[in-house]
């Protein structure tokens, strides 16, 4: 089972801060598409999905559920802290607290996460939790920016020569089971049109429906959970956490007092194995808050 994000952190660290460059071009892989399309046909906007949160310079990301509340990945938030900022839109928002799951341990279920803003949005509108139970055979749309690739290759161009580009791609729920829904990499016949997947660099991302100008949110992306497969083959499982498995929890957050938040989360970072310092990882990928005059 491979974590999107922690690898390319780790090579961070162990690359030392100078080294900026390297780790951005490491994480940064996230929507990669099919062969046999033309890379134009992803290519996306925020308006193709508004309430999209980017947390750090070099990706990972998550959706806005509530004007002052966002949710993610929890092994993603390991610089997510008060004081620091995450981009939404064109918007640097402040965080004012960190929530992740009480049952979640690195690479397994209920990869959850909430991040609590220190102002309300105004704008953009949020994104709805789905409540369904029935999300086998949906058709979902993911979102991210980064590097890219396709599905023979994999990951292959990097963050700094994409530019921060955004790109969507379309895949179909495999299997929803428990906490985790499922998403498989198809190719040929059995492919979607825009058919594609995360990767690094994607973590926390949405899985997403669009209903009119009301957008649901299913999964949040988490990991690839394939022996024999990397990131980004054709073929590979993806694995995002189950929005709808989640409700319980997550409507007694937005409900709960500040005290009782912490009674009910985890507040562990969640850093990934061989970080020594990362305080100085942290300053070099952060965005900064905006001071207000």
């Amino acid at each position: 089972m491979n974590s999107k994000l922690g690898l390319s952190v780790w090579l961070f660290s162990l690359v030392g801060i100078g080294l900026c460059l390297f780790a951005i071009n490491a994480l940064a892989k996230p929507i990669v598409i099919r062969h046999d399309v033309k890379d134009a046909h992803y290519l996306a906007t925020q308006d193709d999905f508004p309430p999209l949160a980017t947390l750090y310079k070099i990706g990972a990301h998550g959706t806005l559920v509530k004007p002052q509340w966002v949710v993610t990945a929890a092994h993603t938030v390991f610089c997510v802290t008060p004081g620091t900022a995450i981009r939404i839109g064109d918007q640097l928002v402040e965080v004012k607290a960190r929530y992740s799951h009480p049952d979640y341990e690195r690479g397994g279920d209920n990869d959850i996460a909430l991040i609590a803003l220190a102002k309300p949005l105004v704008t953009p509108i949020p994104a709805r939790l789905y409540a369904g139970s029935n999300e086998v055979g949906k058709d979902v749309w993911f979102i991210g920016s980064g590097a890219t690739g396709n599905g023979l290759t994999g990951p292959t161009v990097n963050y700094k020569a994409n530019a921060g580009v955004l790109r969507k791609a379309q895949n179909r729920v495999e299997k929803a089971r428990g906490n985790e829904i499922s998403f498989i990499f198809d190719r040929g016949d059995k492919a979607l049109p825009l058919e594609g997947v995360s990767g690094n660099g994607d973590s926390g991302g949405p899985a997403f429906m669009q209903r009119g100008n009301t957008y649901w949110l299913l999964g949040i992306s988490s990991r690839a959970d394939s022996w024999f497969k990397d990131i980004g083959e054709y073929g590979v499982n993806e694995v995002y956490t189950r929005v709808s498995a989640h409700l319980p929890w997550l409507e007694a957050m937005f409900a709960a007092s500040p005290t009782q938040r912490l009674q009910m989360s985890s507040a562990e970072r969640f850093v990934q194995p061989g970080i020594e310092d990362i305080d100085s990882v942290c300053a070099q990928i952060n965005y900064t808050p905006i001071e207000e005059d």
